[in-house]
């Protein structure tokens, strides 16, 4: 579909705690999980291709491109092509999943752009109201919010925030602290009343600290001299403090109560000259700035987050087409045997692979399963290929190629093995196979058996021995190998597909597609949890 440009319209994305505003300058604009979407959802109920919506001169549309989970508006399941009112809220997904609001190009939003608290403190201060250097306060507010896309923005809003809060309380040493993935509060920056930069923060007044955070709230003294001494902490008189302002930074999610608002990080403010000399209004300013600094950070991070997961996104994306040409296996055309294979991965990059081989004296298959999932165990797979061909390009024994891949897996230290089943069929019917630790084999020969001998997963033991097995086969005979991703599908009632339904009389003659659309009827409304690789092999003689 081409892509025309459109009167600018804008939308409210609500994803979990964070909030953001986009502008949509072309129609369609396509959401979903790939990175190609102009809007990518990192969702595991969100489609790759999920939906888009299209401006035209009766509206905006939303029209579903056949996602799995569907698409809702204002709770309730959306029709293929929905008109969008202006605030109607879009669930893809699921009612919990990221939704999208739809308001008027470069109208304000009420929940994202309130500034009023912050204006009506300023026209307080006496002689000031809502002009001159109490707005010149406020410039870094309205400079970081433009800079929100830059890759050093939360830099610049923390020194705007340092540098503010310093002219307005008159102390001598600011400090921001942001907290990290492990929960810690780590220094991001500090500064003094000259603009020099601080990184030492044993002279702080660590219990403050401690205070605020385990709190929640802001704790100001003002004068430690003639504070209650049981405010005064054992930190404060070592390093000789005066005065100590601590505010938390909080991350407020949409909607919640202040009780369940999260912990950003934390500014810290202190003085060993003079006490602090805070008005009320000062309170309520320094207060307020925090919390809209707060907001500010809060947003170029998840800016910094998202670009990141577009980069990955992106790389996963040229992984998965790697793969996908390495699982490009054309079947020879043989007067003797017929051979198919199919892998659909649970997520972009799978960890099941195959191959077919075909030198002129046999026809060998491999399919493999490699423990974990995602990329980890793409790159091992993609090696044990390359590794595998080569052994059956030489002609070398079944057994000889699963010692060389277990030593192989076991000395690089991975910790990762993976289960695999290796057939060898000649034009004679005659069938050597190898199975280290994989679903055994289906043998379709008037009626469903096993091909019985087994093996240890290959990379499980270093030195462990392997062994293979062979048989006749007569014309009509089929073997079908599949992966646990296919016997282990599991229903919404947690049962499993297994193995007895594929040894039923009627998959004797089922083809590949008839295979997959049962696993997927089984499934119903689950998302598939691991991938599912099925090789059918069927010898003519």
């Amino acid at each position: 579909m081409s892509t025309t440009n459109a009167a600018p319209v804008s939308f409210t994305l609500i994803d979990g705690s964070n909030r953001r505003t986009v502008t949509i300058s072309h129609s369609p604009f396509s959401i979903g999980r790939l990175p190609e979407n102009d809007l990518v959802l990192a969702h595991p109920f969100v489609s790759r291709r999920h939906a888009e919506l299209i401006v035209e001169a009766g509206g905006v549309f939303m029209v579903d491109q056949g996602s799995r989970h569907g698409t809702f508006v204002n709770g309730q399941p959306a029709a293929a092509r929905h008109l969008i009112g202006e605030k109607d809220t879009i669930h893809f997904g699921a009612l919990d999943g990221p939704s999208l609001r739809i308001h008027a190009a470069n109208a304000p939003d009420e929940d994202l752009n309130d500034t009023s608290t912050l204006r009506e403190i300023i026209e307080q201060i006496p002689g000031v109201g809502a002009s001159g250097n109490a707005l010149d306060k406020l410039r870094w507010f309205f400079e970081s919010a433009r800079k929100l896309n830059t890759s050093d923005a939360v830099d610049q809003i923390l020194a705007a925030l340092l540098d503010t809060t310093l002219q307005l309380t008159q102390v001598e040493r600011g400090y921001v602290f942001l907290r990290n993935e492990a929960g810690e509060m780590v220094l991001a920056l500090g500064r003094n009343d000259k603009g020099e930069g601080l990184t030492d923060v044993s002279t702080l007044s660590h219990g403050a600290m401690r205070q605020a955070v385990s709190t929640s709230n802001e704790f100001i003294v003002t004068d430690t001299l003639s504070a209650d001494p049981e405010t005064r902490s054992a930190s404060m008189v070592a390093h000789s403090i005066r005065s100590v302002t601590c505010i938390p930074l909080r991350k407020r999610r949409p909607g919640a109560a202040a009780r369940d608002t999260d912990l950003l990080g934390l500014l810290y403010l202190d003085s060993r000259l003079r006490p602090g000399s805070l008005t009320q209004i000062d309170n309520d300013l320094l207060r307020t700035i925090a919390t809209d600094a707060a907001a500010l950070i809060d947003n170029a991070q998840l800016a910094v987050s998202e670009e990141r997961e577009r980069v990955y996104r992106q790389e996963m994306n040229i992984a998965a087409e790697i793969q996908r040409g390495l699982m490009t296996v054309r079947p020879p055309t043989l007067t003797w045997a017929a051979v198919a294979a199919r892998s659909v991965p649970c997520r972009e990059c799978g960890g099941d692979f195959f191959d077919i081989i075909e030198d002129g004296q046999s026809l060998a298959v491999i399919v493999a399963d490699i423990s974990g999932k995602g990329i980890s165990a793409a790159i091992l797979g993609a090696t044990l290929q390359g590794l595998i061909y080569s052994l059956l390009i030489a002609r070398q024994p079944l057994a000889t190629i699963a010692d060389i891949v277990n030593r192989y897996i076991c000395s690089k230290n991975v910790e990762k093995y993976a289960t695999m089943a290796i057939l060898r069929i000649s034009p004679e019917g005659h069938l050597e196979y190898i199975n280290c630790g994989h679903v055994p084999p289906f043998l379709y020969s008037s009626g469903c058996s096993r091909l019985p001998e087994s093996n240890l997963p290959v990379g499980l033991i270093e030195g462990a021995p392997f062994s293979s097995g062979s048989m006749q086969l007569k014309p009509g005979d089929r073997v079908l190998i599949v992966t646990d991703g296919v016997t282990e599908a599991s229903a919404p009632d947690g049962e499993f597909y297994g193995e007895a339904r594929l040894a039923a009389p009627e998959f004797e003659a089922a083809t590949l597609d008839d295979i997959f659309l049962q696993v997927e009827r089984f499934a119903g409304t689950l998302a598939a949890d691991d991938d599912c690789t099925v090789l059918d092999v069927r010898y003519v003689g």
